[in-house]
C-alpha cells in the first residue's frame, strides 16, 4: 500500500490527486460559487458558521478545519467557533445566525417527519433575511456541499496550505 492511500492518521497525502489539476474547470466553478455566496447579502461570518456546521454534519475533518480557520481569520472568538456544534443551547449566536444554522441542518439532515425545510422554518428565516439573502444563504450551503464529495472521497490533508493538501497528479 502506498503512503498516499493509507487510512491511518500517518497519511502523507490525499487519496485523490489534486482535483483542480485533474479537472481544471473546477477552479471556475469554485470561484463562481464563492462569488455568489459572498455577494454581501449575508454577513461573511454567518456564511462561515453555516459552512463550518455543514462540515461537521457531513463528518469532514478537512471542511471543519478549513471553515474553523476561515472564522478565526475573520476574527471570530474561540467560544463561538467551538459552540457551532452545539449552537442550539449556546449563548453566542443571534437569532438570525440561529436561523441560518437551523436551515443548514434542515437541508443536510433527514427529517424525522415531513419536509426537511418546513414552512415554519422558512417563515422564521424570512423574518431575518430578504429574498436575495435567502437565495444567497442557499448558495452558501450549496457552495460547501459542492466540495463535500471531494473532501470525503479525496481526503485532502486538513490544515495545510492549498498547494500541500492534495497529492500531486502523477506525470
Amino acid at each position: 500500500m502506498n503512503a498516499n492511500t493509507t487510512t491511518t492518521q500517518e497519511r502523507t497525502g490525499s487519496r485523490l490527486p489534486n482535483p483542480q489539476q485533474l479537472v481544471p474547470e473546477l477552479g471556475e466553478v469554485g470561484a463562481a460559487l464563492f462569488k455568489a455566496a459572498g455577494n454581501g447579502a449575508i454577513p461573511r461570518t454567518t456564511i462561515g458558521l453555516v459552512q463550518l456546521r455543514a462540515g461537521q454534519i457531513v463528518g469532514s475533518t478537512y471542511l471543519a478545519v478549513l471553515h474553523t480557520g476561515n472564522l478565526r481569520t475573520a476574527g471570530e472568538s474561540e467560544e463561538r467557533i467551538a459552540a457551532v456544534a452545539t449552537w442550539r443551547d449556546a449563548p453566542y449566536f443571534n437569532t438570525a445566525e440561529r436561523t441560518a444554522l437551523a436551515l443548514v441542518e434542515a437541508v443536510l439532515q433527514p427529517a424525522a417527519h415531513g419536509e426537511r425545510v418546513p414552512d415554519e422554518l422558512y417563515t422564521r428565516a424570512a423574518e431575518h433575511y430578504d429574498d436575495k439573502a435567502l437565495a444567497t444563504l442557499a448558495m452558501a450551503i450549496g457552495q460547501v456541499n459542492f466540495f463535500v464529495p471531494l473532501a470525503l472521497i479525496g481526503k485532502p490533508l486538513p490544515g495545510l496550505p492549498p498547494a500541500e493538501q492534495w497529492s500531486p497528479v502523477p506525470a
